[in-house]
């Protein structure tokens, strides 16, 4: 779970800023070395609701991946903007912005990689069921098109309640005949991300060297951060503080939600998060070994049918599902108690789909 795509950038800035007195040299020598695109291949990606407040955040993210070469951006308004915006950065990709579902095909055709947050975001007071009743119709019509369009595309869903989305999207594309269980991941790496860093504040160790396994679902109860199999460890940590961690992670959303204050949900962490596991899913695609994540995916793991779990990434999306390994017996209990919600939002999702 690296951000190596960020921290090149980082690293490129400390190299230009020791090697080069002139300003306009060292603009020059920081493009050139963060986003070199002599060895990586010709990569499409779409983002589906670009101008939305993930969405934007997003495409800047995307543009700055020096593995896209091709980047599409498409929502139901508003993205001639974004993406003119969007496409003054200098960086490899080239970018293109569509409007409205005439333009969808074209916003498709040929993508190796499709992120959707699109759909509207939780506001307070607002459930994921509330969600569900606004999101599910636009997942279900977004992957009619990506069945049709790019079938082999790998697909990052990131549009809430993901724990029902991503069963949508599975039973959409099995009607198309196209659903290839390895292509398809719900995007849960916010919930490793806030793991992460909620775990290095407590544990007083650098954010950037922690790793915390995150597992199950995308909402509430169903996300469980295995605090046991963090590193580094965290040793010094009571019982009562990883009870304490675990609900702050499970709420991380709803604490972003109440302190905007009606007015937005958690894009920009969200975006950060997104662009994260869509340059490890890239990474995969290109051949790089030794990647993995978390994401909700198709699983047999547990006897629940999609889970969230480490996943090995490669060439043809997932390579092997990791198993959950050794937990602790609050963690045994959480894992019990999430399976009957989160079994609950995958019966809804398909139920939706089959309507």
């Amino acid at each position: 779970m690296r951000t190596s795509m960020f921290r090149s950038v980082e690293s490129a800035i400390r190299r230009v800023s020791t090697s080069s007195p002139s300003t306009s040299t060292s603009s020059t020598h920081f493009a050139r070395r963060c986003f070199s695109s002599e060895s990586a291949p010709a990569r499409k990606v779409a983002v589906l609701g670009a101008a939305g407040g993930i969405g934007q955040p997003l495409a800047l993210l995307m543009k700055l991946n020096p593995l896209v070469s091709s980047l599409s951006l498409y929502d139901i308004a508003g993205t001639p903007g974004v993406a003119a915006d969007v496409s003054h950065i200098n960086t490899r990709s080239e970018v293109a912005g569509y409007m409205g579902e005439a333009q969808l095909a074209q916003a498709l055709d040929g993508c190796d990689l499709v992120i959707i947050p699109a759909g509207v975001p939780r506001k307070p007071g607002m459930t994921r069921d509330d969600l569900f009743n606004i999101n599910a119709g636009i997942v279900k019509t977004l992957c009619t098109a990506i069945a049709k369009y790019c079938p082999h595309a790998l697909v990052n869903m990131i549009s809430n309640p993901v724990n029902s989305t991503v069963p949508i999207a599975a039973e959409i594309f099995k009607k198309a005949g196209t659903y290839d269980e390895k292509r398809l991941f719900g995007v849960t790496t916010l919930d490793v991300v806030r793991a992460r860093t909620f775990f290095a504040g407590k544990a007083n160790v650098n954010v950037a060297d922690v790793n915390v396994p995150v597992v199950g679902g995308h909402a509430g109860i169903t996300i469980l951060p295995l605090f046991s199999q963090a590193a580094p460890k965290g040793s010094n940590l009571s019982d009562e503080e990883i009870t304490a961690l675990t609900k702050r992670t499970q709420d991380g959303g709803t604490e972003v939600v109440e302190a905007k204050a009606g007015k937005g949900s958690a894009t920009l962490s969200m975006a950060y998060a997104g662009a994260v596991f869509a340059d490890a899913c890239l990474k995969g695609l290109n051949g790089v070994p030794d990647i993995v994540e978390c994401s909700y995916v198709q699983s047999n793991i547990t006897d629940i049918p999609f889970f969230a779990s480490k996943v090995r990434l490669g060439k043809n999306g997932v390579e092997e599902i990791l198993g959950l390994g050794p937990m602790s017996d609050f963690e045994k209990e959480g894992l019990e108690k999430l399976k009957p919600e989160l079994l609950s939002s995958i019966e809804k999702g398909v139920k939706f789909a089959n309507q």
